[in-house]
């Protein structure tokens, strides 16, 4: 499929998968795909944590390098739209700058690195340490959308623990880590349920995250591309993550660590070994947050 160009003419007639008024350009997605899409994400919207099922379209990428984020985001941007595209909380890394490009070739939306200033959000497993704002949306890439996988391979059989509420096997899951290892050791991707209904998995975010989706202002999208389904959290939404009354849930602990770029103690940290001698430092890994408050630090 080729752009088309964007136009300034008010001819209103136009055939399927022509562009429309202004010029829009449909890129890798025609009008059919989109109103599929955007069928999906509202029952996703309307039943929170729920995994929808949808026609998953060929990208030009492979699959399960987020063609299930970028189908929802080429589904809802417009050219008023402000993108923000993040990998591990880095803007510049290959993956982000690469859909970055490829979203703005096909939309010809503007891109920015302030988490702010952006209308659309797509993330791979990280959440900015920003609060946004509500209007925007976070797209997260989902690699595997079913919470329940751990606990049971059969897909037939997660649809009825999901239909059912049954999820005394995932409680068992995690109260077996406990016995074996004295705390549930689960690190990113841990469970949550949503509403006070359905057990849902976050995609791949670290547990600091996890808290921000609890009764958020932002409307949150799941794509997963290679196994066809799209979820949500709507703003301001129950998200509370499983635990036990003796074992409650905690984030990672960075007690005594700072940002060796812009000084921040209240962020989640990468460490890096910087040399051949072991030594490490800690570095934002929201990037965007860290040039913001690095240029503050500074002056």
């Amino acid at each position: 499929m080729q752009m088309c160009e964007w136009l300034d003419q008010d001819d209103l007639s136009r055939k399927e998968g022509e562009c429309p008024v202004g010029g829009y350009p449909y890129g890798f997605m025609d009008d059919g795909a989109k109103k599929d899409i955007r069928r999906s994400i509202l029952k996703a919207v309307a039943i929170p944590g729920y995994q929808v099922p949808y026609g998953s379209r060929e990208m030009p990428i492979a699959r399960g390098w987020g063609t299930g984020g970028i189908q929802i985001t080429l589904s809802l941007i417009t050219p008023d739209d402000i993108l923000k595209v993040i990998d591990q909380g880095c803007d510049g890394s290959v993956n982000a700058v690469n859909i970055k490009k490829f979203i703005q070739a096909v939309a010809g939306v503007q891109i920015t690195n302030d988490t702010l200033a952006a209308t659309v959000i797509q993330t791979r497993h990280r959440i900015p340490e920003e609060n946004m704002t509500a209007g925007q949306i976070l797209v997260l890439q989902v690699p595997y959308p079913e919470a329940l996988r751990e606990v049971e391979a059969s897909e037939t059989e997660t649809r009825r623990m999901h239909a059912e509420a049954d999820y005394s096997r995932m409680w068992l899951y995690l109260y077996e880590d406990i016995v074996n290892y004295g705390e549930i050791t689960i690190s990113y991707r841990y469970p949550v349920t949503v509403n006070g209904r359905y057990i849902m998995d976050p995609s791949p975010i670290p547990r600091w995250d996890v808290p921000k989706l609890h009764m958020a202002e932002t409307l949150f999208l799941f794509g997963a591309g290679r196994e066809k389904r799209i979820y949500a959290i709507p703003p301001h939404t129950t998200v509370e993550p499983l635990e036990f009354e003796d074992h409650t849930f905690r984030v990672e602990d960075f007690s005594g660590k700072s940002c060796a770029r812009c000084g921040a103690t209240d962020t989640f940290l990468d460490e890096v070994i910087e040399n051949a001698g072991g030594d490490r430092r800690y570095y934002c890994s929201d990037s965007g947050y860290c040039d913001k408050r690095s240029l503050e630090w500074n002056h």
